[in-house]
C-alpha cells in the first residue's frame, strides 16, 4: 500500500503565515503538521512508501523536510509544476499525477497534508482490512450549517455508500466526509477515467460521488476528532489544544 499525502495548496486564508511555507509545514505543539500526520503513517505496517505532493512554490521546503526528518519508511516528494491557485490541478488532479508519475499499481492511503486526529490512522486503515473495500473517512456531526461547507454522505446500515454530495444546501444526512481514503488497487485506473472524462478534478468528494455509483464505498464512522487547518482561528485552536495535551503528557511522567 501506498500513503498519499495531499499537500499542492496555496492556503491563502492563512496569509501571511503562508506566503513562504506551505501549511503542512507550519508548527503546532514543536512539530509540523506534516510530522504528525507522518508519524501516524509509520505506525501502519503494509504501507511502504509515504508519497507527498506539492506544487512549484513550495517543492524546495518539502525536499528540505523530507531529508531533516526522520521516517523509517522511503518518502518521495513529487511536484505538480503549479505555481498559484489560478493553475492548479486540484485534489483528485494531483493524485491522478502521483498514480501516473509512481506508476502505482497498488491499495492507496490518502490523507489531506492540513488535518490532524485525535485517533490513529490504524483504526481507519484495519477498518479498511475487513472489508476490503474503498472506504472513506467519516463522523456524525449535528450543526447543519457545518455540515453545508462539508461533503456529506447517505449510508445504509451496512455504512455501505448510497448517496454523497459535496457542501450541500439541504444536507440529506448528519455524516460528513474528512479528506482520509483509501482506495483499493482495482479502482485506481477509474481515477484515470474520471479525470479523462472531464469531470471536476478539485475537492477529493467529487470523485466519491462518481464512485460509488460505479464501485461499492464504505464510510467508516469514527468517535474521535478531526482538525482541518483552514483558517487562523482553527490553526491557533488546534496550536493551543496540542500545546494543552503536550503540558499535560509532560506533567503524567514527571
Amino acid at each position: 500500500m501506498k500513503a498519499i499525502i495531499l499537500a499542492a495548496g496555496y492556503a491563502t486564508r492563512l496569509y501571511p503565515l503562508t506566503i513562504n511555507k506551505p501549511k503542512s509545514l507550519l508548527e503546532i505543539g514543536g512539530k509540523t503538521v506534516l510530522d504528525y500526520i507522518v508519524e501516524d503513517i509509520e505506525n501502519i505496517e503494509c504501507i511502504d512508501e509515504i508519497i507527498i505532493i506539492s506544487n512549484d512554490k513550495f517543492y524546495n521546503n518539502f525536499e528540505t523536510w523530507s531529508k531533516e526528518t526522520y521516517c523509517k519508511k522511503p518518502i518521495k516528494v513529487i511536484n505538480d509544476g503549479t505555481t498559484s491557485d489560478e493553475n492548479k490541478l486540484g485534489a483528485i488532479g494531483d493524485i491522478n499525477l502521483v498514480i501516473n508519475n509512481c506508476n502505482i499499481d497498488d491499495d492507496i492511503f490518502i490523507v489531506a497534508g492540513d488535518n490532524l486526529y485525535s485517533f490513529s490512522l490504524q483504526t481507519f486503515f484495519e477498518n479498511y482490512e475487513q472489508t476490503k473495500q474503498n472506504c472513506i473517512l467519516s463522523k456524525k456531526i449535528k450543526n447543519t450549517n457545518e455540515l453545508k461547507r462539508m461533503g456529506v454522505v447517505q449510508v445504509d446500515k451496512e455504512n455501505k455508500v448510497i448517496g454523497f454530495e459535496e457542501k450541500p444546501e439541504n444536507p440529506k444526512s448528519d455524516i460528513a466526509v474528512f479528506a482520509s481514503y483509501i482506495y483499493s488497487k482495482d479502482t485506481i485506473p477509474l481515477i484515470n477515467e474520471y479525470i479523462d472524462q472531464g469531470n471536476n478534478p478539485d475537492a477529493p468528494g467529487y470523485f466519491i460521488a462518481w464512485l460509488f455509483k460505479r464501485k461499492d464505498v464504505y464510510a467508516h464512522i469514527i468517535e474521535g476528532e478531526c482538525y482541518d487547518i483552514g483558517t487562523h482561528e482553527t490553526y491557533n485552536q488546534v496550536k493551543a489544544k496540542f500545546e494543552m495535551q503536550n503540558v499535560m503528557r509532560y506533567q503524567q511522567i514527571v
